[in-house]
């Protein structure tokens, strides 16, 4: 086998599998004879370890492997397998996505979650967006736009993570999250007391983030980094989407793609607004923003301190100081 990891220390949060569990799973999910001629770590995710393997055949496939159970988080566990409970719901864009070809989670071969899918076609868009003159760029996101519209079309049974626990209320699936990020920074060493007082200020208007009562289909990870474009089109088209496991049921506006659109205006990200629509413009929707904002910055926290970055880690926790603030004043 030829394999090429990742270089990472043992302290990484990310950490590879050996040459001979790469083989035993793929043996699990290919048969006795199955051999691999090459395993390559892909770069770019933060989560999961990501291989494209080659079998031999016409077309490598990629394997996907989740952390130990040990080092996920309270917030967002078990993400791979809830991104196979969402697999369903994603019908609309199913043409864009890696078909899944077999899926362990008994951990009888490995101590982890782990997948085989087809590897989709094209370049990654983020090593190719940028190639692109910035006035046609403005096309990656219009369409980024049209898809997240197509996800958010579908409804759900409840608010929450797509694998569960199921919530009846949107404040109570929210204010559950905000919770567990919260005992993931503790467990972590750090100190959670902004995101503490943060839902202590959002509770006391959580009649607003109750007038949201159908539960929508949230992506939860949908932008540059999770797409794929056409390797020589004159301008970007996007031919797949991937890694679905951080997929939601709960308001369109707290979805990843509507904060990122929203973060720079007067650039080509605008022209996701027009194939989207726009975004909420009564008070309580302005307000929701706000606690969504935050959702997103606290979910960043953990990430940031995965990685020592301290700059990032210390700037974000004045973003959710200023944004508790804004929450409790209304503006």
């Amino acid at each position: 086998m030829d394999y090429e990891p990742i270089d990472r220390s043992p302290g990484e949060f990310q950490q590879p599998l050996t040459e001979t569990e790469i083989a035993a799973v793929t043996r699990t999910a290919f048969g006795a004879g199955a051999t691999v001629r090459s395993a390559v770590e892909l770069a770019g995710g933060y989560y999961n370890n990501t291989y494209r393997i080659d079998l031999g055949s016409d077309q490598p496939v990629v394997l996907r492997v989740s952390p130990a159970p040990a080092r996920q988080a309270r917030a967002d566990p078990e993400m791979m397998r809830n991104e196979h409970a969402t697999i369903p719901y994603l019908a609309p864009i199913a043409s864009l996505l890696p078909r899944t070809l077999t899926i362990d989670f008994t951990h009888q071969v490995i101590g982890r979650d782990y997948l085989f899918q087809t590897l989709l076609a094209g370049v990654p868009a983020g090593e190719k967006l940028t190639t692109y003159p910035e006035p046609v760029r403005g096309t990656f996101f219009r369409q980024l736009g049209d898809i997240t519209r197509t996800v958010h079309s579908v409804h759900g049974p409840a608010f929450g993570r797509v694998a569960g626990p199921a919530h009846e209320r949107w404040s109570d699936a929210l204010f559950t999250w905000f919770d567990h990020a919260a005992a993931d920074l503790t467990d972590a060493g750090l100190d959670a007391s902004d995101i503490t007082k943060l839902v202590e200020v959002a509770d006391r208007n959580r009649t607003a983030l109750d007038e949201v009562t159908e539960p929508r289909l949230l992506h939860g990870d949908l932008w540059v980094g999770n797409t794929m474009l056409a390797e020589a089109a004159p301008e970007p088209m996007i031919t797949g989407v991937f890694d679905c496991d951080r997929t939601w049921w709960g308001d369109p506006e707290a979805d990843w793609p509507i904060y990122l659109a929203l973060r720079k205006p007067g650039t080509e990200r605008d022209a996701f607004w027009e194939s989207y629509g726009q975004a909420g413009r009564t008070e309580s929707a302005r307000w929701r923003a706000l606690v969504y904002e935050a959702k997103h910055a606290t979910a960043l926290l953990l990430e940031y301190h995965r990685f020592a970055m301290r700059t990032e880690l210390a700037q974000t926790r004045g973003e959710i100081r200023n944004l508790t603030t804004r929450l409790a004043t209304g503006c």
